[in-house]
């Protein structure tokens, strides 16, 4: 009988610590791998007393299917251009900064862009370009332009960026065109010379988060690669080096945005004006390596040291030869038919 009594204790108890767990408020996040310091996670879940529970993808596309298959998220981080499609299909919600405070401390040139004017859908959180990743031990010369890409003498030694618009973006930039060109005759173009690169044995794979351990380890001589996750590869070893090319590139925003569907809006409140204040943006940062756009962080970091490196902080001469993308609308399509023949390469 004592025994049974304990036993019937141990349950009530365990109901009870079960019952306390669920009224715990959880937030759904979505957003791109390794861009919260777990440290940051933990520290808003405590002083919160929630659960934040994280999705993971590795495209913008990726994310806008989800989401419009039904998915529901409190928090997403997309880019630029995805912000203004999902904006113009009413699928993100206007923000209150009221409720997010923290949120006006945000650099001046970023309050107000094409893609969200007056930034009433999304909040900054970090910026950078794409550019190429280069072992200098495995080229002869300084890598300064997009068609090293597509050099023959890198045989099975170029990583590519499993991205549409990046990839495609890159390509068009070599070509001599703007980033956001729509015009069939471009796109062929496009499409032709990277399954050319791809047919003369040039590209090791399409990838994205993978690709930073293995240009650590050495096994390629370049990759296409966004700044932030450059910086990353570099401190893992010191023969990496970042250029943004000789004919520009794009120049990206990532943004802190609420579904229009959102469950938990007030979760998703606090969770933006978390991410903004200055020290836990410094956090961020240290862990993401991406440049931000806060600058209480920014003074907490200090600003020399924030502005040493020239992967996030590249040269105005490069910044000035970059763009930014664009929603496409309906030619979006023509995009993803030129996309799917490069890929079924693979």
């Amino acid at each position: 009988m004592k025994n049974r009594k304990s036993f019937l204790a141990l349950l009530a108890l365990l109901a009870l610590v079960l019952a306390g767990c669920s009224r715990k408020q959880v937030l759904h996040v979505y957003t791109w791998a390794d861009y919260f310091s777990p440290e940051v996670i933990a520290r808003f879940e405590k002083e919160n007393d929630c659960i934040v529970k994280q999705d993971i993808f590795d495209s913008n596309e990726m994310m806008y299917t989800k989401l419009m298959a039904g998915d529901r998220y409190d928090v997403i981080i997309p880019s630029d251009y995805m912000i203004e499609r999902l904006i113009a299909e009413d699928a993100l919600m206007e923000l209150d900064y009221s409720r997010i405070p923290n949120a006006n401390g945000m650099l001046d040139w970023l309050k107000d862009t094409d893609y969200d004017a007056g930034s009433r859908h999304s909040v900054p959180y970090m910026w950078g370009t794409v550019g190429i990743l280069y072992n200098e031990e495995y080229v002869d010369e300084p890598i300064t332009s997009w068609k090293s890409l597509f050099d023959p003498k890198y045989q099975d030694d170029v990583f590519m960026l499993k991205s549409v618009r990046d990839t495609i973006g890159v390509t068009l930039k070599m070509l001599g065109y703007s980033v956001n060109e729509n015009s069939e005759k471009a796109l062929n173009e496009v499409r032709d010379v990277l399954i050319k690169q791809k047919q003369d044995g040039i590209v090791q794979g399409y990838m994205v988060d993978e690709v930073k351990e293995k240009m650590i380890s050495g096994e390629a001589a370049m990759a296409v690669m966004w700044s932030g996750d450059a910086m990353y590869a570099i401190m893992g070893n010191d023969s990496l080096k970042y250029v943004v090319p000789e004919e520009g590139s794009n120049i990206f925003y990532d943004s802190i945005c609420i579904p229009a569907n959102a469950r938990n809006v007030s979760g998703a409140e606090k969770f933006i004006d978390f991410l903004c204040r200055g020290d836990i943006a410094a956090m961020n940062y240290e862990y993401v390596g991406y440049a931000i756009p806060n600058t209480a962080a920014i003074d907490i970091i200090g600003a020399d040291e924030y502005n040493a490196s020239p992967v996030n902080n590249p040269s105005q001469e490069a910044l000035d030869h970059c763009e930014v993308f664009k929603y496409l609308g309906d030619d979006t399509k023509l995009y993803d038919q030129v996309w799917t023949e490069i890929i079924s390469e693979f």
